[in-house]
């Protein structure tokens, strides 16, 4: 069963299906802002969506806090680009 979570401590999403790490989206921390510099799926789950629920988990968390996001990850910025539903979240 595919579960994602946010891990705080880690700096990241992760995914896990049965236990086992699939994917992850990481971010590193600014003074009032995130950058998200990784978002990665295993090859296995590719096609599945699973790397939009990580940077999703990882902006629901961002929101939550009241801080802002620097997509970095060229995956991430895709995101951002094509939605507008990041764009309160979006330090530009």
């Amino acid at each position: 069963m595919l579960n994602i979570v946010f891990e705080k401590d880690n700096k990241r999403a992760a995914a896990y299906d049965d236990g086992k790490l699939i994917g992850e989206c990481t971010y590193s921390q600014g003074s009032d802002f995130w950058i998200i510099d990784h978002t990665e799926v295993s090859e296995d789950y590719g096609g599945q969506g699973i790397a939009r629920k990580l940077v999703d988990k990882v902006v629901e968390a961002a929101r939550e806090k009241g801080l802002k996001i620097i997509p970095l990850c060229p995956y991430a910025k895709k995101v951002f680009t094509e939605n507008s539903e990041y764009a309160d979240v979006w330090k530009k």
